[in-house]
């Protein structure tokens, strides 16, 4: 199969329509009479909270699910898609949110599924090989083609299904988040290629949470509010406070202002530490940092990059080869979490749904997880109901998390209201040293809005706090200074308030931050 060529393709994409499009699940009505249309050549950017009907949507569109209601035209013509092959087949490919990879399958041996052998029975894999290393080359994500997906970070991943997607080609592509896995640079990089796939004819449906990045690609803009069209128009003079507004449906705060908070003294201090990987591989390498009370360390870095082994490391859930971890003046190089919570330090993790949360067990279960042998929700190895009842309930209500009551199954709630649990869990301890590892990914504005008033009110009760994000928005708002790591190493630390995005992206790109000082001159002196 050519690196761009569609089976069976009976024509080519000029138009598409989602004309009433109507989704029903049992007690839940996901799309309500859903428009939206994209011409030959086109960018729409896809806007909505999380559960506003976003993928849901799409999914109808790629053939996962049929619409209870509605037509989905192509070229003014009435379409049926009865599965995923049937879409591709008219020129559709999407990434999806949630990942359709095989776990125990290599990266190749994904790419390669549902795709006719030129071998007949047998694979041919070096051919997969050679046309995804190009495609790795010339969209610039990079990724090891024989690693299993199992042994991959949630970024990495996400590359896969960019390089799905490219590899077969398609005249619509849907992107959910394609520019999580990308430097500044890269984005901008990543976007002259969209624009070129524009130009050649093909519509994309952009899909992102980052609003300037929306601005920015977009031809036109579609926002999805409680599962109905909310706006669909043309990207003109629209200001990433208009969207918020409209997503949300109230005025959303996107800056804040960060109150003076005392430093407290020294936390949490990292001492050239070494992590391995899955594959007994080092991911992290003589990394040193120290976190102080009263303050958010942001640290930045392409997804890949040590980042999810580093915080493994530092909640107790890996073993590092070297070097030290020092919280709150106690040695827990080699600890597990159970001394980590002891000793004061609470995590949030970058994979909630594997490493937050019992998805069979209600609310009060896991928001008792990690305390349920402590004191006041047990006694003399009795459960105190009403106490976890209690404290659970005063949990939900104060970090508004949407639940009918709290023996509904974690599994049931939207990622916006786990996260938030979570949240809940972790600050109830009142902790003095946090790791937040992409506290808001998968989350919506208005529950990251929340959230990040949750970590700045943290900070100013003196917890020292390190935020892992990929989103340097994020990133900016939140921290005091910003840490960049580049294939598990420290490019170095700078002043939150005075970096630059373009400084960062090219600390983010492997340039020691000294060297990026140099390179850029008086004007951008303010690397601190």
């Amino acid at each position: 199969m050519a690196l761009n060529q569609k089976p069976h393709m009976a024509q080519h994409i000029r138009k598409l329509q989602m004309v009433d499009i109507t989704k029903r699940f049992p007690g839940v009505l996901a799309n309500d009479r859903v428009n939206l249309e994209v011409n030959e050549g086109e960018i729409l950017a896809l806007l909505g909270e999380n559960g506003a009907g976003k993928s849901t949507l799409m999914k109808q569109l790629y053939g996962l699910y049929k619409p209870d209601g509605g037509t989905i035209k192509i070229n003014d013509e009435a379409v049926e898609f009865h599965s995923p092959t049937d879409a591709i087949n008219a020129g559709i490919g999407m990434i999806h949110q949630h990942f359709m990879l095989v776990s125990n399958l290599t990266v190749l041996e994904n790419i390669a599924l549902g795709l006719k052998s030129s071998r007949g029975p047998f694979l041919d894999l070096d051919v997969v090989r050679k046309k995804t290393m190009e495609i790795c080359e010339k969209y610039k994500l990079i990724v090891n083609p024989d690693a299993y997906i199992w042994q991959l970070a949630v970024g990495e991943q996400q590359r896969v299904e960019i390089i799905k997607a490219l590899y077969r080609g398609a005249d619509l592509l849907i992107l959910d988040e394609p520019t999580a896995v990308l430097t500044p640079q890269e984005v901008e990089e990543f976007f002259v290629i969209l624009k070129k796939m524009a130009a050649a004819n093909h519509s994309l449906i952009f899909i992102s949470h980052k609003l300037h990045e929306v601005i920015e690609i977009s031809d036109q803009i579609a926002v999805l509010r409680d599962g109905r069209s909310v706006s669909q128009e043309r990207n003109v003079n629209l200001t990433k406070t208009d969207l918020a507004e409209k997503m949300v449906g109230r005025p959303v705060v996107l800056q804040y202002e960060k109150d003076s908070c005392p430093n407290i003294g020294l936390r949490l201090s990292i001492q050239d530490l070494c992590v391995n990987n899955d594959w007994d591989e080092e991911r992290v390498s003589n990394f040193s940092l120290d976190v102080y009370g009263g303050e958010i360390v942001g640290l930045a870095g392409v997804s890949g990059n040590g980042q999810r082994e580093l915080a493994q490391s530092l909640s107790g859930l890996r073993k590092p080869t070297q070097g030290k971890i020092m919280v709150n003046g106690k040695d827990l190089t080699y600890a597990g979490p159970y001394e980590h919570n002891l000793a004061g330090q609470s995590y949030i993790p970058e994979e909630r749904n594997k490493e937050g949360i019992v998805k069979d067990f209600n609310i009060s279960e896991n928001f008792i997880l990690e305390d349920h042998d402590k004191e006041p929700y047990s006694r003399h190895s009795f459960f105190n109901f009403p106490n976890i009842t209690n404290k659970t309930q005063r949990a939900v209500d104060n970090f508004t998390v949407k639940t009918p009551n709290l023996n509904v199954m974690i599994k049931n709630l939207s990622g916006g209201n786990v996260q938030k649990l979570i949240l809940a869990r972790e600050l109830e301890r009142d902790p003095s040293v946090l790791i937040a590892a992409q506290p808001t990914r998968g989350v919506d504005i208005g529950a990251s809005e929340y959230i990040h008033r949750r970590l700045l009110a943290q900070r100013c009760k003196g917890t020292a706090t390190l935020l892992i994000s990929e989103d340097l928005d994020e990133i900016r708002a939140l921290s005091d200074r910003i840490a960049v790591i580049f294939e598990g190493r420290l490019m170095g630390v700078v002043d939150a308030a005075a970096v630059t995005t373009q400084q960062l992206g090219l600390m983010m790109a492997g340039i020691p931050r000294d060297e990026v000082k140099e390179q850029m001159g008086e004007a951008f002196a303010a690397i601190s």
